[in-house]
């Protein structure tokens, strides 16, 4: 391999570790490919092909590392939003609860209310003192 050729595979892979880290010069969308890495290193993308199919094989791992990485924090980030889902359904169901226990309450206490209501209105009833000691 001559020095030039030891010179762009250099360039070529110091272009991939600029991307991988979101730090390009020239790319600066973040988004990582055979295309991105070539015009980061100032080449055409049939040159990484044609003369180093392993450095373009360097950059689909890449790739697919950031994929997977991508793919896994939004796998995470729905199961953390399930689970938080999970509990302010636990959490409506006990306030269901509460709010029906409170209605039945409610209603036993305005039939009292309209049964004592209905007695001290009656004409034929005498309300007595009540004892507080």
């Amino acid at each position: 391999m001559s020095t030039r050729a030891e010179h762009t595979r250099e360039s070529l892979l110091q272009a991939l570790y600029r991307l991988e880290r979101g730090r390009g010069r020239i790319v600066k969308d973040g988004k990582l490919s055979i295309a991105a890495v070539a015009r980061e290193a100032g080449v055409s993308s049939a040159l990484i092909h044609n003369r180093y199919p392993d450095v373009a094989d360097q950059i689909n791992i890449a790739k697919n590392k950031a994929y997977r990485a991508q793919r896994d924090a939004k796998v995470n980030e729905l199961k953390r939003q399930k689970d938080i889902n999970r509990e302010l359904r636990a959490e409506i169901a006990e306030l269901y609860a509460k709010l029906a226990k409170s209605a039945s309450v409610i209603a036993a206490l305005t039939a009292e209310n309209d049964r004592l209501a209905a007695i001290v209105s009656s004409e034929n009833t005498i309300v007595l003192p009540q004892n507080r000691g």
